[in-house]
């Protein structure tokens, strides 16, 4: 089957799709395999002390970069195969140390640190967001009609803000003589510093996550509280059942699509932490998967960068979301096909 039969196959507008997600997905995972950098020429220098009489001059030999007719710096593109993916990895230190029991050292190793904290991250978050939003909404369909519209539009802030916004005004509160810490402090008639210690900041991070995110997940599971049969519900209330019974055996069940579909969202999007990183500064104690790839993008003292460690770091964190999507998208299908 060549392009031009495909295309008819699956229509223009979603092979054109394909293509658009495609061609950057390529771009990366070639890069991956290639490693460019700048040819060092060895030149002679001499330099000088101040004076006249007493001058006293020394030649020595440095290397820089060679340089085109233009003034550019001329590099050179290697092919590399697996190395870039191998200096990311780091698979014989992280062995010996998995194997040694030593989780000091595999923390060490700067992918394994930020995937641990990427993985806790994501999937503590992720019970949270769903039973946080499924309360907002019962809330919100609970609430009476005349205030619903304001308290849709009250739980809906926390989302609306931008995300770096509300990580520095998490950050602001906690951080120092921030208002909560200064309470805190207050209560337990001690000194806090919550900025510390890893663990803190993991809980900080996870903190906001869940505030900034529950809102939408809300606002999907009111949407679908809208269409839960209510003589089903009416039946449930005859029958004697609990609020608690109609929740679990009619409302979720009915929800269910829609968690997972919110599940999916999550997953996809907390796996790339980022903001949280930034806003928090927390470099020197919590570093995640998306953060370790902008920082391999980011030029050192000579102004190189790493883009074959960035591109193979890209690539892994992709494994990553699509290992965590199996099991919602495995769960989708079967109901699909059970559906028919």
């Amino acid at each position: 089957m060549n392009f031009r039969t495909f295309a008819t196959f699956v229509g223009p507008s979603v092979f054109m799709m394909l293509l658009f997600i495609a061609f950057p997905l390529v771009s990366v995972f070639k890069q991956s395999f290639y490693i460019t950098q700048p040819i060092y020429e060895t030149v002679e220098t001499e330099t000088c002390t101040p004076g006249f009489l007493t001058q006293t001059c020394v030649t020595e030999q440095v290397s820089q970069p060679k340089l085109d007719d233009d003034g550019k710096i001329i590099t050179r593109t290697d092919f590399v195969g697996l190395q870039s993916y191998r200096n990311v990895l780091e698979p014989e230190r992280a062995w010996r140390a998995i194997s040694d029991g030593n989780w000091n050292v595999l923390s060490t190793i700067n992918f394994w640190k930020a995937l641990r904290f990427t993985l806790t991250f994501t999937l503590i978050t992720l019970p949270l967001v769903v039973v946080c939003g499924l309360g907002i909404a019962i809330l919100i369909n609970n609430a009476a009609r005349s205030i619903r519209g304001p308290v849709i539009f009250v739980s809906l802030l926390p989302f609306i803000i931008t995300p770096v916004i509300g990580v520095l005004s998490i950050n602001w509160l906690f951080r120092g003589d921030g208002i909560l810490t200064a309470m805190m402090e207050w209560w337990l008639n001690r000194d806090i510093a919550l900025f510390a210690q890893a663990w803190t900041i993991e809980v900080l991070m996870m903190l906001y996550r869940v505030w900034h995110v529950a809102p939408f997940a809300a606002i999907i599971f009111y949407a679908g509280l809208q269409t839960v049969n209510q003589d089903s519900l009416e039946s449930a209330v005859i029958d004697g059942a609990t609020r608690w019974q109609r929740l679990k055996y009619i409302v979720i069940p009915h929800l269910m699509p829609l968690i997972i579909f919110v599940s999916m969202i999550h997953l996809m999007d907390s796996y790339r932490v980022f903001e949280e990183i930034v806003g928090f500064s927390s470099q020197g104690y919590v570093i995640s998967l998306q953060w370790l790839t902008f920082d391999y993008l980011t030029p050192d003292q000579a102004g190189n960068r790493s883009i074959s460690r960035a591109s193979a770091n890209s690539m892994l964190t992709m494994i990553g979301v699509v290992i965590l999507l199996i099991f919602p998208l495995r769960r989708t299908w079967r109901d699909h096909k059970g559906g028919h």
